[in-house]
């Protein structure tokens, strides 16, 4: 039996009615929501073991922003697959601004051109909320090589192809990365000996088992000045603020050399954007503070880059088409 008109029309209306009410509810819980943001702990993933850089930074971020926000910023360490755990569990969490990731380039920029594939993909599954720092890495030789400088070192290894070697943590490492891109630049070839680490590199460098490294300057410049390490140059596009004596790689005429990695703060997809500004905002205030200067910029090298969501997700998308064409250019497989 056909229902009467005005029966449909005032279904229709109640119908419609609920829709409004619901909608005008979404929209005043999830103002609610960001205005009383943040109302519990804050969980910060880490994608990396305990005590690495990104470690460090992510407990010092934390620290200064649970004492600003008058609540609690925990760490969180979940490594594993070259950083892709971690970031993929944050990737997956809800977006509600309390599960955020601290990383570094890999998992973001290097991995996802690196790997076939990758559980996450690093433009559509994330919300960058700051860069925080930026670092880069010093060519160097053991003191007690021969070598006295880059084109030494540029001249044996065309003398002798692959005899020149030099390690790195891992295969899509920054120290690889520059490796290989010096030896592009330079017309020359380098055998890569990967580590499971920093430490057992270092010690074989140290011990002449490896002809040169790009080292991390936290780690180098401490070895340059106790004359364990002989360094010739930075590997990002200007000087160091930590070694301004230290010419970069283009200056000694390897044009283009750029391999400057940053370590960054996102949340997931879709969190609000009033969230992603108090969380901006936030950060902004810890990395003006002198005891994050102090660990970060004085004792570890770094250089503080602070920045907008929007400049560091165009940095996201400018440093993953550098590392795809490096890693194509110098038929990088980690598969």
């Amino acid at each position: 039996m056909r229902m009467p008109y005005f029966v449909r029309s005032i279904g229709l209306f109640i119908v419609g009615g609920c829709i409004l009410l619901t909608t005008q509810f979404a929209f005043a819980q999830s103002a609610a929501t960001s205005s009383n943001y943040p109302d519990r702990p804050i969980k910060m993933i880490v994608p990396y073991v305990a005590g690495g850089a990104a470690d460090i930074t992510a407990r010092l971020v934390a620290q200064s922003m649970s004492d600003s926000m008058g609540q609690t910023v925990v760490v969180e360490n979940r490594p594993g697959a070259n950083g892709m755990i971690g970031s993929d569990m944050v990737a997956k969490a809800a977006p509600d601004g309390y599960t955020l990731l601290l990383t570094a380039s890999g998992p973001l920029v290097i991995n996802p051109v690196l790997y076939k594939k990758v559980p996450f993909d690093p433009v559509k599954d994330f919300s960058p909320i700051s860069m925080l720092i930026t670092y880069q890495y010093v060519l160097a030789v053991p003191y007690a090589s021969p070598i006295q400088n880059i084109g030494e070192l540029v001249a044996g290894a065309r003398a002798k192809p692959k005899e020149f070697s030099y390690g790195s943590t891992g295969i899509g490492g920054g120290g690889h990365l520059a490796g290989e891109l010096f030896g592009l630049l330079a017309n020359a070839e380098f055998t890569h000996v990967p580590y499971k680490g920093a430490a057992p590199a270092l010690a074989d460098l140290l011990g002449g088992q490896l002809t040169f490294t790009f080292e991390p300057l936290v780690t180098g410049i401490p070895m340059i000045k106790a004359n364990k390490l002989r360094g010739f140059a930075v590997s990002g596009i200007k000087r160091s603020k930590a070694a301004p004596n230290l010419p970069t790689m283009s200056e000694l005429g390897y044009k283009g050399f750029d391999i400057t990695q940053f370590q960054g703060l996102l949340a997931p997809a879709g969190t609000d954007p009033a969230i992603i500004r108090r969380l901006h905002a936030e950060v902004a205030k810890a990395l003006k503070s002198p005891a994050v200067i102090r660990r970060l910029v004085d004792d570890g090298g770094n250089e503080i880059v602070g920045g907008t969501p929007a400049e560091f997700a165009q940095q996201i998308q400018s440093d993953l088409r550098l590392y795809g064409k490096l890693i194509s250019a110098a038929h990088i497989n980690a598969d």
